[in-house]
């Protein structure tokens, strides 16, 4: 049994560190993000293609999201295995590429911005390490200025992803509202870490499965949560669609089965609402964050004027949530079962 105090934890300290972090990145990545907007607006790729695994995935459903809302410009997820595994030669003159990768690392992540960049890819990599095999690889280099990160579930790190790809959009797309926003990130983050979810703590202490839902820019939380339930809870969640989730997953909620519903304020709202009154007629564990809604238990955050940013002050609220949550089911946060920092596959 771990008897560490909430506040002990690596993975509270780092989630905590998040808004200084963010703040630092911002100011620094300015500049170079500023000449990769104007770089991007003279030579508009064809598509953009995002290669990245776990969380750093996650991030790329976010960059996915705002790239083919804000920008109209088709995105595509890569499979690293065919490069990796397969040897598969693409021709992809006037592509993006985004490697998103907390490590810079991992080897299939590598063989695939590689193969990428010999097919004429222009290669961006996101990533934290700058002195990191990736980043040597790259043609241009997105630090996250997350400092070391120890805690095996990632916090900080996807945060500052999300504000490095939030910040490219904007200087790329040139979005006033959006940078606008971001000024304020460091501040509404802080706010956000200090939000206790001590109702689902209580009520979510002994649960084995669960749901996680959002749609659009929310899908990339939904996901991020459903993997922090595995890693840091030993609880088995899954991650779906509003929409996604209606065509047969929504069957199995009834009887209590719990669901986090992460609400965004958007375009995609109408549709999360409905899911929302669906499962509340047939669960009493069903909590919302973002908004209030009739048989469902809200999860205080702090809000923004700016959509773009709502998911990523929703994660930080989450982030201290999860760490309480895995402490009261007798768990360490830092150090999951069977799994390390850096994950390198082939």
């Amino acid at each position: 049994m771990i008897h560490l105090i909430e506040d002990q934890t690596a993975m509270f300290k780092e989630a905590g560190s998040a808004p200084a972090r963010v703040e630092t990145q911002l100011d620094l990545n300015q500049n170079s993000l500023h000449r990769l907007g104007q770089r991007l607006r003279q030579n508009c790729p064809k598509f953009v293609m995002i290669c990245a695994r776990g969380s750093s995935s996650h991030a790329g459903i976010y960059a996915r999201y705002m790239i083919e809302t804000r920008l109209g410009i088709p995105v595509l997820p890569v499979a690293p295995s065919l490069s990796s595994i397969f040897a598969v030669k693409q021709d992809l003159d006037g592509v993006l590429f985004l490697a998103i990768s907390q490590s810079g690392q991992s080897p299939d992540i590598l063989s695939a911005a590689q193969a990428a960049k010999n097919g004429g890819a222009f290669v961006v990599a996101i990533v934290n390490d700058e002195h990191s095999p990736l980043a040597q690889l790259a043609e241009m280099v997105v630090p996250l200025h997350a400092e070391l990160e120890t805690s095996v579930a990632a916090t900080k790190t996807f945060i500052c992803t999300l504000s490095a790809i939030a910040q490219m959009v904007a200087e790329w797309a040139q979005l006033d509202s959006l940078t606008t926003g971001l000024h304020s990130l460091p501040g509404q983050l802080e706010g956000a870490f200090d939000m206790t979810w001590d109702e689902a703590v209580e009520a979510l202490k002994e649960t084995q499965s669960l749901f996680t839902i959002s749609r659009g820019l929310g899908l990339c939380i939904a996901k991020e949560a459903a993997l922090k339930f595995k890693e840091t809870c030993c609880l088995h969640a899954e991650a779906f669609s509003a929409a996604e989730v209606r065509h047969g997953p929504i069957a199995l909620v009834k009887d209590n089965f719990p669901v986090i519903i992460f609400s965004t304020g958007d375009e995609t709202q109408a549709s999360i609402d409905a899911v929302t009154q669906s499962v509340t007629s047939r669960s009493t564990k069903i909590f919302v964050t973002g908004r209030a809604d009739k048989g469902a238990r809200l999860l205080s955050t702090v809000s923004s004027e700016v959509p773009e940013l709502r998911p990523i002050l929703a994660i930080q609220s989450f982030y201290r949530f999860i760490n309480a949550l895995s402490l009261s089911r007798g768990l360490n946060p830092d150090a999951p079962d069977h799994l390390k920092k850096i994950t390198e596959t082939l």
